[in-house]
């Protein structure tokens, strides 16, 4: 009996070069795909703190406009700006800020950012910029506001407030913040 060394050999499996080039493809499409969300999640992370700290600025100015007399017309902020607080004789008109409607909701109209004068010398003392010193960025914010007084003959018993902040420049379009609120004797 005679024992062949030969045997026949059982086909192998495996991928063809095919294969391997179809899941190489795949596998970098994938690979681009998530390559292009960390730019776009970096910048969204930017304007939501952008956002987070312009909301915060206005809720802290707002505050300090809450805290005034009804009577008063102006006072100076904590930042040393002199901020005006509408004249008490003249009731239910729209006094500082150019105001608009959006969505059913007030909002400031701000003035286009490449051709607009700073702030400060526009609606008579109802706008300023401010740069947070404790932002590493240096972001600089717009700030403006209206003020709606009600009451009659010279004694206010309301004030609405409607208060815009905004990221100065910057790259692309970013959308003020708007607080909207009223203080009644």
């Amino acid at each position: 009996m005679r024992h062949s060394s030969t045997k026949l050999r059982e086909p192998q499996g495996g991928f063809s070069i095919l294969e391997m080039m179809f899941a190489t493809v795949i596998l970098l499409v994938g690979l681009v795909a998530i390559a292009q969300l960390v730019p776009a999640s970096i910048q969204l992370n930017y304007s939501n703190r952008m956002d987070s700290s312009a909301l915060v600025f206005a809720q802290r100015e707002l505050d300090q406009f809450l805290d005034q007399p009804l009577t008063s017309s102006s006072f100076t902020d904590a930042a040393g700006n002199v901020c005006q607080l509408g004249d008490p004789t003249v009731t239910n008109a729209v006094q500082g800020s150019t105001v608009a409607t959006y969505n059913n909701q007030p909002v400031i109209v701000f003035p286009p950012a490449p051709s607009s004068p700073p702030p400060q010398s526009l609606n008579g003392g109802y706008a300023f910029t401010y740069q947070d010193p404790t932002d590493p960025s240096g972001a600089i914010y717009e700030v403006a506001w209206a003020v709606i007084v009600t009451g009659n003959g010279g004694t206010p018993s309301a004030k609405r407030f409607i208060l815009g902040v905004r990221q100065a420049g910057g790259n692309g379009y970013f959308q003020p913040i708007t607080l909207d609120t009223m203080v009644s004797k």
